[in-house]
């Protein structure tokens, strides 16, 4: 009987927890829907930031792909508040530098070839 009520009691901790995440999420101002998005974005920020450093290495099909991940990295971010994320903001600066200097060259390139 004793077990039951720790798994009982453990189990409301649980869900309290997980409410109160909700609630401060809401209040904060943010859907929890976006909230989910920009913890998947930060994982894939990580990512591009390996390949940002490498930008002029990267092949058009990896600068195509680059550009679209950055694309929805940057739309996930644009729905939270920047102080959640300042801590990334490093990370989040030269990504968006890399992405601004593959569409510049990307431009020049079809500009070119008109």
């Amino acid at each position: 009987m004793e077990f039951m009520a720790v798994i009982y009691f453990l189990a409301f901790t649980i869900f309290a927890l997980i409410a109160l995440a909700i609630f401060q999420i809401r209040v904060a101002g943010i859907k929890v829907k976006d909230f989910a998005g920009f913890i998947q974005a930060n994982e894939m920020l990580d990512k591009l930031y390996k390949f940002s450093k490498r930008y002029n290495l990267m092949t058009p099909q990896e600068q195509i792909i680059f550009l679209a991940e950055a694309e929805k990295v940057f739309a996930a971010y644009d729905k939270i508040p920047s102080i959640i994320w300042e801590d990334e903001y490093r990370k989040y600066s030269e990504v968006l530098q890399a992405y601004q200097n593959i569409k510049m060259s990307r431009w020049n390139e079809q500009k070119d070839y008109k």
